[in-house]
């Protein structure tokens, strides 16, 4: 059903203001994408090599073999001498020997491993900055399930922003003779760019 101007006018500056800075986070990053090779940033490495308690490794050889939930001892120890925080809901791979735990993030990535046999425990956790975290937002890369869903609600909120803004368009071109020459660059220029540059 054709929206009448009122209606689309209404519906372009709703969405508009819900997605407004969604558009330019996206848009900015999509930048920050773009010359991701000329962004240098350094690193913030972080590696351990520590010994585990032995009432700690005796919580861990306990555990079924497989997929598995760190024990609530192992967990608090980590965060209390090491300031290791593992996200609760993630699993660790338990083999009867060696425990392994990773949890990558948007920017960043850890992961530790604990032999049990010689009760030694093995950390690395990378920082790759601001810049890195915002652009893994964009691409949804180790976001999780609610901001995939955001994403997905965001681009229906835009399609919505680019629906009644053509509603607009349709409505005020007989009065501005430059409107679809206008409006039709937003087709050609991207469609004259792939076929031409982009081999």
């Amino acid at each position: 059903m054709r929206l009448s101007i009122g209606s689309a006018r209404q519906w372009h500056w709703i969405s508009a203001a819900i997605c407004l800075a969604g558009m330019l986070m996206f848009a900015i990053t999509g930048i920050t994408l773009n010359h991701a090779t000329d962004i240098t940033v350094q690193p913030q490495v972080r590696n351990m090599e520590t010994t585990v308690p032995p009432s700690i490794l005796a919580t861990i050889t306990a555990l079924p073999e497989g997929n598995t939930q760190l024990p609530v001892a192992l967990t608090q120890w980590l965060k209390d001498e090491k300031a290791i925080s593992p996200p609760s809901n993630k699993q660790g791979e338990w083999d009867g020997v060696e425990l392994y735990l990773s949890w990558p993030g948007p920017g960043q990535d850890h992961w530790l491993a604990i032999d049990t046999q010689m009760g030694e425990l093995v950390y690395e956790g990378v920082d790759r900055g601001w810049i890195a975290y915002f652009n893994d937002l964009h691409k949804g890369r180790n976001t999780g399930t609610i901001w995939k869903w955001f994403i997905d609600i965001f681009s229906a909120v835009v399609i919505i922003f680019t629906v009644t803004g053509l509603q607009l368009l349709i409505k005020q071109a007989p009065h501005k003779s430059s409107t679809w020459p206008v409006t039709a660059l937003s087709l050609l220029i991207p469609v004259f760019i792939m076929l031409v540059f982009i081999h």
